[in-house]
């Protein structure tokens, strides 16, 4: 094993030239900021730049935006489906459901008695 030599540094030791010293927090200078920085504290809302707004390529395949499509579908009727019901209604099918479901943990009786 390797160990370093020296005696443990205490912060409550009375010693000033040994020891740990505390940190102190920095003051940032605003004129050091970045742009993007002094917008987000002065709530100015800058520009973006006109090429990346204005248009957007599509890179995607012929089977992606159709994949897209298709689960786009499917969610808005799950959403329907999910909102022609109350929850009222709801648990009435699950009773009905379970109802008609055998009930395993019942022991059928076996010979006389």
């Amino acid at each position: 094993m390797s160990f370093t030599g020296g005696k443990l540094k205490l912060k409550h030791d009375n010693d000033v030239s040994g020891g740990v010293k505390k940190k102190k927090k920095k003051k940032r200078d605003k004129s050091l900021m970045t742009p993007s920085e002094g917008r987000d504290q002065d709530g100015e809302g800058g520009e973006t730049a006109p090429a990346e707004s204005k248009q957007e390529i599509d890179v995607r395949t012929e089977a992606e935006k159709k994949h897209d499509e298709m689960l786009a579908k499917r969610e808005e009727e799950l959403i329907r489906k999910m909102a022609e019901k109350s929850h009222k209604d709801k648990i009435k099918e699950m009773n009905d459901y379970l109802s008609k479901l055998s009930e395993h943990y019942d022991i059928p009786r076996v010979g006389p008695g």
